[in-house]
């Protein structure tokens, strides 16, 4: 399904987050009765109360009583929305009449809320007051002498005279009384539906805002066309609530309107649909509406009304795409203009009629969600301090969840902390009642197996990845489950997550309250979890056939030292059986020949028990377990597919493998006393992966492979394996071989019949002779690593197809048959130096020793061989001035290369040529002191580049690099670069690419900050403060040349104050929180001297005042410490004109090194970023 999102801003005029304000009446009918009473004004009333639903008031007494309108009729005034004036012969005639005109032109004037109709009169004659409106006059003027009566009438003139200016109704140009009154009642019931909310226009709501946004892109209001558009999530997260208020705002752009609730409960609770049409028909058919008789003439009736109408039409809680097709059919039913909203759980059903325009309901921050619970816990937006740990807990608990945090808030309202504590004690064993139902439809909707496999994930595999939760349900029922997989997605019922199966914390509760209802007691229940009701049943043996699925997976290790052994053998249903981290201190007697899937690491017994027959069983898990022998005598598992008995140090042999015709994964690396192999494995047809990584007793194997469907193979580690099998004609689909660290002397030249071979390993192979010639006939490798291969000194001429390769100081010949290589990467042995004189010429087929730097420039033709280049790679290669070739620009496609811990003092010009460079890494070449122009938009890595003294020396700068600083770079430990003249205007460079990163929402992480050596802020950050703290006052929302906040801060090197157990040299994380949840994290290692963190932070993102930053320090091993690294703190308040100035600076600083030299290594002072002259602060008003 295509979803359509878009990320502008939504016109606030279409949608807003605001309700508008509740009359007691639609409409004040002002009318003489003298004239229309019996006629025009009672037909006109009929219409729109009886027949519209428009609350009018209607003053249907005969007579008037004295000399003033009554304070009944000025409240109702003041109570209407609308007047319509009816303007007949006889209105100026009634003195009421005009009091009321007075009233109503006092209230309803400026909101031009007065509909005037001129019934058999000319709107002149009102206002000028002629013909019947002049004899009414006279009389007034004759009867009202006084001071006070003559302003009066002078009054009634004016507001006459008003009246008759506004557009109305003029009753001659209407054929008949009926089209007059159908025109009147269409204008108000347009004017007055905005008033007759769904909604109460008291509630706040929270969180919806960006959520109107996108749905006004969606709904397009200027659009002419006919549109379907979903409001999708799952159930409790506002689905309702966000169509209704929708539906509030937009009621009055359409002809026909009708909002259907419920459609999912009136299907369940009723045969047809019928009362639905009905509802939407009725304000069209009136009294024929009994026409309709059944869902078949509910559809015709629907296509006949309502596809030259404009019509808004929500279907709140559709569940079937029936329900769709009988509601709101197609497009041709409804007219140019029309929008029609479905809300539904379900987003396949969307899929299936079509609609491709659709909203998913996110669930609330916690930042929204706080404010949402206190509005009704507190009644206010932030709660009560003393609750504000407890209102957090159910924060959590509530996982962002509307309803749940609405259920919630409500239920504490005016309780005190003891009765909060309760409620919180009991939240995870007690479902809220409300909540469970509410989620629970979703699952009461699924078909049987469908909700099988939900509860499944819920109990047994929630954050286990994708793929392997798939497999184990197709393997654990039998069937495919992917189709059923994406139902629960469809429905929201679980999701997806970075390959991740995972699902909202209170729908997995709702399906373990499921299944505890099964039964009170435990060894009754479909599905066990809990560490309690699994210890209790495995104590006293009361499992039962009911037993599907049994899981249970502490985080570390325990141990287990009394059960009973015998408790599987009552357990004749079970399926699914999983010990993950549990040490038992025997092993079972018996289990369940129903079982199809048993993962249990750390396994007790020597063998699986004698009486177990796993005739269904697919797959079998046993790593770090105590198993000598799979089983003492043979044993048959013709449905097993996967074994995997992994770090199993006990193991010696294998099983004979003829009784395991559909195994496609045998995973036995680590098993250090594995001997043998049995000879069976090598005709496995079925087989797809082989991994015997680690199992250094192994010393043969089969001569032979004759696996047709295997894919990978390992055999690294085997360091006594000295001869691999042959590979059979058939083996076609191998795609994988790793053979690191084995004693083989030569590859069977039967590789070439892997065809298919992808990836070859062969690193640390130090009795590997040669290459067989049958490997350059492999069109799809790859890659080939042949690091450490000591004996391995030339490569097979003509290796055309290889696209990657690995190797070491080892190459003796050059690298002359590879034309189509574009990835090459040195690598030495650990803590090997490279060989005397091993060169790139050597390799390149210039020489074997190392020639006089003049020399290099023949590389240029050895360079040309390998024009394919993409990726090279030289790291710590002992490489020195002059080695790098000056030609290295003629590699015109390169885009990576890596030359980090060489010593050369600079690189070669020509590398300004590599156009496609996107990443340079120089980390740790100390001896580098300059760089040369570099290509735009390269990412370089200088880090410990402790000899760097400058970034580019601009004189030798053409006219094609039109900026000074145009690639990202980092360099901490680059202490040189500080007495660099020019080094502040290199900070300040980096401000206009990092709001760009933002702009396009760069993934790259190390494109959001910059970290660089120094110990003092710029003056461009003009608020500046000594501490971890710093305040900048925001602009008022009206600014919109305000972009966001660009912060400088000093930090010192964190290392100083660590204890022992953090040290950020081992792969460790330093990490900046600010603004509560935003953190920066930098791979940083040990720091010199103190330096700056300079990072850009967006105006949505910024709602304070004060940004404090906390330091942390953080191991690979999650350890963390926190501690005040902070120094000194800058920011700066980004206006568009500050990046505009800084551009124009970068241009300025380029034209003044383009024509003074001398001026350039005096530093470009005359352009200097810091001169606050030039670039001042900003403000709005």
């Amino acid at each position: 399904m295509a979803l359509t999102w878009s990320t502008q801003r939504a016109s606030s005029s279409f949608l807003s987050n605001e309700l508008a304000p509740g009359w007691k009446y639609d409409v004040f009918l002002s009318f003489t009765g003298v004239d229309t009473r019996r006629g025009f004004v009672s037909h006109l009333y009929h219409e729109l109360c009886k027949c519209q639903g428009i609350t009018t008031f209607y003053d249907d007494r005969e007579l008037e009583r004295g000399t003033s309108i009554s304070p009944e009729l000025l409240s109702a005034i003041k109570a209407s929305h609308t007047a319509i004036v009816v303007l007949s012969p006889k209105y100026a005639h009634s003195k009421w009449c005009l009091d009321e005109l007075t009233n109503i032109v006092q209230c309803m004037e400026a909101r031009k809320s007065i509909l005037p109709v001129f019934y058999e009169t000319n709107p002149s004659d009102v206002g000028n007051q002629r013909a019947s409106f002049a004899e009414a006059f006279t009389e007034h003027e004759e009867k009202f002498i006084s001071t006070e009566d003559k302003k009066k009438v002078t009054q009634w003139r004016s507001d006459l005279k008003k009246v008759s200016k506004i557009s109305g109704w003029h009753s001659k140009n209407f054929n008949s009384e009926r089209h007059l009154i159908d025109d009147i009642v269409n204008c108000v019931r347009r004017k007055v539906q905005a008033t007759c909310t769904l909604l109460d226009s008291s509630q706040k709501l929270v969180g919806i805002d960006s959520a109107l946004e996108q749905l006004s892109l969606l709904l397009a209001h200027d659009a002419n066309d006919v549109r379907f558009i979903g409001i999708t999530g799952m159930g409790g997260v506002g689905k309702t609530t966000l169509a209704k208020l929708v539906y509030d705002k937009i009621v009055h752009h359409f002809e026909v309107h009708c909002f259907l609730e419920n459609v999912r409960e009136v299907s369940v609770t009723e045969p047809t649909l019928v009362r639905l049409q009905k509802q939407l028909l009725c304000p069209i058919l009136k009294e024929n509406i009994e026409n309709v008789r059944d869902q078949q003439w509910g559809i015709h009736y629907t296509k006949k009304c309502l596809c030259n109408k404009k019509v808004l039409l929500v279907l709140d809680d559709v569940d079937q795409v029936n329900q769709l097709q009988v509601l709101a059919g197609k497009k041709d039913w409804f007219g140019m203009g029309s929008r029609i909203i479905i809300t539904t759980r379900n987003q396949r059903l969307l899929v299936e009629h079509d609609i491709t325009l659709c909203h998913n309901v996110e669930v609330l921050k916690d930042v929204e969600a706080l404010e949402l619970f206190s509005l009704h816990a507190f009644r206010k937006d932030q709660p009560e301090e003393d609750f504000l740990e407890l209102s957090k807990y159910f924060i959590n608990h509530a996982g962002g969840l509307p309803l749940v945090l609405k259920t919630l808030g409500s239920s504490l309202y005016a309780r005190g902390q003891g009765a909060w504590n309760s409620v919180r004690d009991n939240l995870r064993k007690i479902p809220i009642p409300t909540v469970f139902d509410s989620l629970k439809v979703s699952y009461d909707g699924l078909e049987k197996m469908e909700k099988r496999i939900f509860l499944d994930v819920a109990c047994l595999h929630k954050g286990k990845p994708m793929t392997e939760v798939l497999r184990m349900l197709d393997n654990s029922f039998g069937i495919s489950s992917s189709s059923m997989i994406d139902v629960l997605i469809e429905r929201f019922l679980v999701y997806n997550f970075k390959n991740m199966i995972g699902m909202h914390d209170l729908m997995q509760e709702m399906a373990w309250t499921i299944v505890h209802e099964e039964s009170e007691e435990p060894g009754l229940r479909s599905r066990l979890w809990l560490s309690d009701d699994i210890f209790c049943i495995l104590t006293t043996n009361t499992g039962s056939r009911e037993i599907e699925a049994i899981s249970l997976r502490p985080p570390n290790v325990e141990e287990v030292l009394q059960w009973n052994c015998e408790a599987f053998s009552k357990m004749h249903g079970l399926r699914f059986l999983e010990f993950n981290n549990l040490i038992f201190s025997s092993g079972p007697k018996f289990l369940p020949c129903s079982l199809r899937i048993i993962n249990w690491s750390w396994y007790p017994s020597k063998f699986l028990p004698t009486s177990f027959r796993p005739y269904l069983l697919t797959e079998l898990n046993m790593p770090n377990s105590n198993l000598v022998r799979l089983s003492e005598g043979k044993m048959d598992m013709p449905k097993l597919k996967y074994l995997n008995l992994a770090s199993s140090k006990k193991l010696i042999n294998t099983p004979d493998f003829s009784g395991f015709p559909n195994l496609e994964m045998l995973a036995l690396w680590d098993c250090k006393n594995l001997v043998e192999i049995h000879p069976s494995v090598a005709f496995l047809k079925r087989l797809k992966i082989l991994k015997l990584t680690g199992c250094e007793s192994i010393k043969s194997l089969p001569s032979e492979f004759e696996m047709d469907s295997l894919d990978f193979f390992s055999l690294s580690g085997c360091s006594n394996v000295k001869k691999i099998p042959e590979f059979g004609e058939q083996m076609k689909n191998v795609s994988a071989i790793f053979l690191d660290g084995t004693a083989i002397e030569k590859i069977p030249s039967s590789i070439g019949h892997l065809v298919n071979l992808f990836l070859s390993s062969l690193r640390w192979c130090k009795n590997l002779l040669n290459l067989p010639r049958a490997i350059c006939n492999l069109k799809s490798l790859n890659s080939l690593n042949v690091v450490g291969c000591s004996k391995l000194d030339k490569f097979p001429e003509d290796m055309d197809h290889l696209r990657g390769l690995t190797c070491g100081d080892t190459m003796t010949e050059p690298l002359v048959g590879m034309k189509n290589l574009e990835a090459l990467h040195f690598k030495w042995e650990l803590d090997a130096k490279p060989r005397e004189g091993w060169g790139l010429l050597r390799l390149l087929g210039l020489g074997k020793s190392r020639p006089d730097p003049p020399c290099w420039g023949l590389v240029l033709s050895s360079l040309n061989r390998l024009c394919s280049l993409r990726t090279l790679i030289l790291l710590d290669c002992e490489i020195c001035e002059g080695d790098i070739p000056d030609d290295i620009g003629c590699l015109s496609l390169l885009a990576l290369l890596q030359l980090s811990g060489n010593n050369f003092v600079s690189l070669p010009e020509s590398i300004r040529h590599l156009s496609k460079l996107e990443y340079l890494d120089l980390m740790g070449c100390k001896s580098l002191q300059e760089l040369p122009p570099l290509p735009s938009k390269v990412y370089v890595d200088l880090d410990n580049c402790t000899s760097l003294k400058r970034l580019t020396d601009a004189s030798k700068l053409s006219g094609r690099f039109t900026n000074l600083y145009d690639f990202d770079f980092t360099c901490t430990n680059c202490i040189a670069l500080v007495q660099d003249e020019g080094w502040i205007n290199t900070i300040l460079s980096r401000i206009p690419r990092l709001v760009a990163r933002y702009e396009v929402s760069s993934p790259d992480p190390r494109n959001k900050h910059l970290v660089l050596p120094g110990s003092e802020i710029p003056k461009w950050f003009s608020n500046q403060s000594v501490g971890n703290s710093v305040n900048v006052k925001l602009p008022p929302p009206s600014c919109t040349d305000w972009l966001g906040i660009a912060f400088c801060l000093v930090f010192q090197d964190p290392n100083q104050n660590l204890p022992n157990a953090l040290d950020l040299s081992q792969d460790g994380y330093f990490i900046i929180k600010f603004l509560a949840d935003e953190l920066l994290y930098f791979d940083i290692g040990f720091l010199l001297s103190d330096h700056l963190c300079v990072f850009y932070w967006t105006r949505e993102n910024c709602h304070h005042e004060q940004f404090l930053f906390e330091t942390y320090i953080e191991n690979i091993e999650e350890q963390c410490v926190d501690f005040n690294s902070v120094k000194k703190c800058g920011a700066r308040l980004v206006y568009k004109q500050d990046l505009e100035e800084l551009n124009q600076a970068l241009k300025i600083l380029k034209r003044t090194h383009e024509y003074s030299d001398e001026e350039t290594s005096s530093g470009p002072v005359s352009a200097s970023f810091n001169d606050t002259e030039q670039i001042h602060k900003r403000h709005c008003y």
